[in-house]
């Protein structure tokens, strides 16, 4: 299974600042151990694919560290040439994971980090400086098209879950008024961002909602998404902060509950035959590790459901290398 990272390319944070930065690089360090993960160094994200999703201005700015003050201070991170270079890098992950599993044939691939879903088209939030999963979505809408999808009778359809605890404002504002593109959300109503955008789906969920609660909303999402969309592609931000132990999730989801979450995304997916970028968006947990144990959880769940697509590659192209053996 095919996994991306950007963990070289480190951005320098303060004493003090509250985001894991050593996660990513945990968390690499655990897939190493699993020879059934290709790990692969992510390419930076260009201004041209960039500028599918965000202003010119605003690429120009991250670039050469011109942002305004208070734009700076809204993304969380101070500005920086290795921090301008670990954006782009973050948003290449995703692209070459929806890539592979869209094109490559994989059915499943992924980043080690991404999920930036606070960033708008003109600004960034919430530790995101750009949108990975929206700048994916319309690459891959792009390049759909480009390989002969155009006798089709459909461009590329998109559905974007994102189950991060905070919802994805910025990526239900960018495709608000897209009818290729369904954004899904279930996040803590009460907890950040404070004004949230419109997605085509959101599921508001209580502080101090446990398993049953969660998967119980989450299986009326998807049921939701089923009703009103059909994806060719599914982009999937497996965000950590509803753990338990996780400080700024305020959710109570255990260990069972998240990898049932997880399972019932993939497996809504590998019935439909859809294939899944996943990126790994948010997670706080008091304790690195917690965070780090969730994260590898969730990709041996997608180790699974990558191999079921191998498989049913393998099969497919033994009935085609022997046509006789399937003929009435």
């Amino acid at each position: 299974m095919r996994v991306f990272y950007a963990t070289p390319f480190v951005l320098t944070l303060p004493p003090g600042h509250r985001f894991p930065m050593r996660k990513y690089a945990l968390l690499r360090d655990e897939l190493a151990q699993e020879p059934a993960f290709r790990l692969c160094q992510a390419e930076p994200a260009s201004d041209g694919e960039l500028a599918l999703v965000h202003t010119p201005q605003y690429i120009d700015a991250i670039t050469h560290g011109t942002l305004a003050p208070a734009l700076q201070r809204e993304i969380g991170f101070p500005w920086s040439p290795a921090m301008a270079e670990r954006a782009r890098r973050s948003v290449g992950a995703t692209v070459q994971a929806a890539r592979a599993a869209l094109f490559d044939g994989e059915g499943v691939a992924a980043n080690v980090a991404g999920g930036t879903h606070h960033a708008y088209a003109h600004k960034g939030g919430g530790f995101c400086v750009f949108n990975d999963a929206a700048v994916a979505a319309r690459l891959m809408q792009a390049e759909w098209a480009r390989r002969g999808a155009r006798q089709r009778a459909q461009p590329l359809r998109v559905a974007i879950i994102d189950l991060d605890v905070h919802q994805g404002n910025g990526t239900a504002h960018i495709f608000r008024d897209d009818p290729s593109v369904f954004t899904l959300s279930l996040h803590g109503a009460r907890n950040f961002p404070f004004r949230k955008e419109p997605s085509d789906c959101d599921v508001e969920l209580p502080d101090g909602c446990g398993d049953a609660e969660y998967l119980q909303a989450l299986e009326w999402a998807l049921a939701e998404l089923e009703r009103r969309f059909e994806p060719g592609l599914l982009i999937y931000l497996a965000g950590a902060d509803a753990h338990e132990g996780d400080r700024l999730g305020r959710l109570k989801l255990s260990d069972d509950g998240m990898e049932a979450r997880d399972r019932r995304v993939f497996e809504w997916a590998w019935q439909r035959r859809v294939p899944l970028a996943m990126a790994m968006a948010g997670g706080y947990g008091r304790d690195i590790a917690t965070t780090v144990r969730v994260q590898r959880a969730t990709f041996g769940v997608a180790l699974q459901y990558w191999r079921r697509w191998r498989a049913g590659a393998v099969a497919e192209s033994m009935r085609d290398d022997n046509p006789s053996e399937t003929a009435p």
